[in-house]
């Protein structure tokens, strides 16, 4: 593997800083522990979590999940894995060829998995396939903290709230009064392990101790996971136990995982009711050390103590923070600065606390359920091409084996049944490359090309034949589709892309044509799968030189304005074409230029888009798109004032999280799209003017330094 990071750490050049002089290297503990979040109350926005990357385990005020229910409207308190799915039963044995209409696009016919209204089969079928499988929630483990009459106590009895999330260390440290006792509560995740560890003492004999409660799946669109309703539904056994642990044993329909309980104190272990279970001091005891960890298998022993778990914990996140970019900007004038700072360094913990597993993330991470908990491939862009640029490509690599290993039979199939070539991968999957039924998701295409800039960011990470072995078939076969789904207009002599719904959701897959970043995706990616033919010792494909070379070039307008497709010839009066993603900015922003692209006519674009554009209509990853866009066009003021626009949807909690709205409250893809703009700003792009930090203002003020950081295509 490539390693930039150890030169650049031990000297911060001009070309990489900004500075007029070589620069001592950057006090990382420093920059990460100065932006440590703090909570002072009970705030159902306010949860932390701590996490693995593959799991994690998100907590309230407390330090443990004592309130669930108080934050289930705000950022859940959510126990979730990469492996934690479940079904309903399906007593209709409905099959998913069930959700499959024949579709007709442009003259073209395909299956498509669509979500039906009629018949009551094909409803029945649809809505099924669409719930199932969900993600998960294994398990809520809060402070059972009663008052003086012994009723469990309420958010209302907390107080002197003050946790701190120490990002250097991966802890939560949380202390607060409840009923004149006392708490401090230390809360830590296994680097290696599902596990979740905490140390509990009181200022004198623990009301009470740590529950454990086990919920049924919802299967609902967007929420906590948690049906509380329904506990003849599932069973929660021990299946055995000892003086110091127990191990749990969870049925749900056909999913079954365990749950081991392991203490180091004397303490009792008693169920509550049904699914209720409460570890308890003995005695007057005034400490409850224990861990709790989460296994898809019957684990073989206990797991880690917690001593030995916070020590993993503190070597694991203090790695991260030593290797890979930093960006400090504690040395800019701007007003602004440390609150970008401030999103930078929580946007690095938490994509890799939640998006660095071995396969594709959802949406919220490993917090909470949105669309069931399923991973959507055209965010795997967002949540993921920033690793490689922070100098930590592994992190990425972690789930692009999913692609080879995983989905690529199924997306192989489901080329077939469209009647094109090569391998097709779709929006909305599971960790088993399932298509769920969308009448949206089912014809978006511009998560085609993702894994081709994957491969091509994990080359120049590192250049070596093994690169090329690993990710090759997997570049051709979407090559392929890529080239087939293009058809040739051969009045006009040129290729057109027709037939998809476009990452601006708004349009209509029966109408649209040649929507201008898909176009531009499409000419990069085949130009970059070609590359990978020579890398490969095999000659250009002759079929692709053709469509790289007779591509469709963007529509526009008298004006000089790019469309949002070329059928959009009403673009500035129809709603439509003004909300949603300006995806049209991501033809020169997230891409390299291309010569389907004029400079000036997207100049044009840049600057009626930041003046008219629907701004309240938008999502967390259009602020950084349009922020790289203005990059590319030095218009570095924009940049910055994109990633810092005052709009809901670019709103960041004190954990971090980017939060939209009432129901997406957490939203990863705008983390991970800040982290690719301020690394691509910072370090450059290739062909960026050979200045530093070229897509920061020049005027002094972004006196920016980083470390680690590597350009962009």
């Amino acid at each position: 593997m490539k390693i930039t990071t150890i030169a650049l750490g031990a000297v911060c050049l001009l070309a990489s800083c900004g500075g007029g002089e070589k620069q001592s290297p950057i006090d990382r503990h420093a920059l990460v522990t100065r932006n440590n979040p703090h909570v002072t109350e009970i705030d159902p926005l306010a949860s932390l979590s701590v996490g693995n990357g593959r799991f994690a385990f998100t907590v309230d005020a407390t330090g443990l999940q004592t309130f669930p229910e108080h934050y289930s409207p705000g950022v859940p308190l959510g126990t979730q894995s990469e492996w934690g799915w479940h079904s309903f039963p399906n007593p209709e044995g409905y099959r998913h060829e069930e959700v499959l209409g024949d579709v007709e696009l442009f003259g073209r016919h395909g299956l498509y998995a669509m979500q039906f209204n009629e018949p009551a089969r094909k409803k029945g079928a649809s809505d099924w396939f669409r719930v199932n499988p969900h993600r998960l929630h294994l398990g809520v483990v809060g402070l059972e903290i009663t008052g003086p009459e012994g009723v469990k106590a309420g958010p209302d009895a907390v107080s002197g709230i003050d946790q701190r999330l120490d990002l250097w260390n991966g802890v939560i440290n949380s202390t607060f009064t409840t009923s004149g006792t006392q708490y401090s509560v230390s809360t830590v995740c296994d680097p290696d392990e599902d596990l979740v560890a905490a140390r509990i003492t009181t200022s004198g004999a623990m009301p009470g101790g740590v529950n454990f409660r086990f919920p049924y799946p919802t299967g609902q669109h967007s929420d906590d996971a948690c049906d509380w309703t329904s506990p003849a539904k599932h069973t929660t056994r021990i299946i055995s136990q000892d003086e110091s642990g127990a191990v749990l044993e969870r049925r749900l329909d056909g999913t079954v995982y365990y749950v081991a309980i392991n203490w180091e104190q004397p303490a009792v272990l008693q169920e509550k009711e049904a699914h209720y279970w409460v570890l308890s001091p003995a005695g007057d005891g005034s400490e409850l050390v224990f861990t709790c960890g989460f296994y898809e298998e019957l684990p073989a022993g206990p797991g880690r103590r917690f001593d030995e778990a916070a020590a993993a914990a503190a070597a694991h996140r203090q790695a991260y923070w030593n290797d890979g970019g930093v960006v400090d900007f504690s040395l800019c004038t701007d007003e602004r600065a440390a609150e970008l700072e401030r999103r930078v360094v929580l946007s690095q913990y938490l994509t890799s606390i939640q998006c660095a597993g071995s396969s594709p993330p959802q949406e919220s991470g490993l917090t909470y359920n949105t669309w069931f908990g399923r991973p959507h491939l055209e965010m795997h862009w967002w949540h993921g091409a920033h690793f490689p640029l922070w100098g930590r490509p592994h992190l990425l690599e972690n789930s692009l084996g999913w692609y080879r290993d995983v989905a690529y039979d199924h997306a192989s199939e489901i080329a077939r049944r469209q009647n094109f070539d090569g391998v097709r991968w779709m929006k909305m999957t599971d960790p088993w490359a399932g298509e769920a039924p969308s009448n949206v998701g089912s014809f978006l295409i511009w998560q085609q090309p993702h894994i081709i800039y994957f491969a091509e960011l994990m080359y120049r990470a590192d250049p070596s034949p093994e690169t090329v072995e690993k990710y090759r078939d997997v570049v051709f076969a979407t090559a392929d589709f890529m080239y087939s789904f293009a058809v040739y207009d051969a009045m006009e002599g040129r290729f057109v892309l027709e037939g998809m719904i476009p990452a601006q959701e708004t349009l209509r897959a029966s109408t649209t044509v040649n929507p201008p970043f898909e176009l531009s995706y499409w000419h990069f990616a085949m130009e970059t799968a070609q590359k990978w033919r020579e890398r490969a010792g095999l000659s250009k494909n002759l079929e692709w030189e053709e469509l790289i070379d007779k591509l469709s070039p963007l529509a526009y307008n008298d004006d000089g304005l790019y469309l949002a497709s070329e059928d959009a010839t009403d673009t500035y009066i129809d709603i439509r074409f003004t909300s949603d993603h300006m995806a049209v900015l991501g033809a020169l922003g997230i891409l390299p230029k291309c010569k389907l692209v004029r400079e000036d006519y997207m100049e044009n674009t840049l600057e009626w888009v930041w003046d008219n554009w629907n701004w309240g209509k938008t999502w967390g990853w259009d602020f950084p798109m349009t922020a790289m866009n203005a990059a590319r066009l030095g218009r570095q003021d924009l940049a910055v004032g994109a990633l810092l626009m005052d709009k809901r949807t670019n709103t960041y909690l004190v954990s971090g999280h980017n939060y939209q709205d009432t129901r997406l409250r957490i939203y990863m893809p705008g983390n991970g799209g800040l982290l690719t703009a301020v690394a691509m700003m910072a370090a450059g792009w290739d062909g960026a003017p050979d200045i530093p930090n070229p897509g920061f203002p020049q005027d002094g003020s972004w006196n920016v330094r980083w470390e680690g950081l590597e350009r962009m295509p």
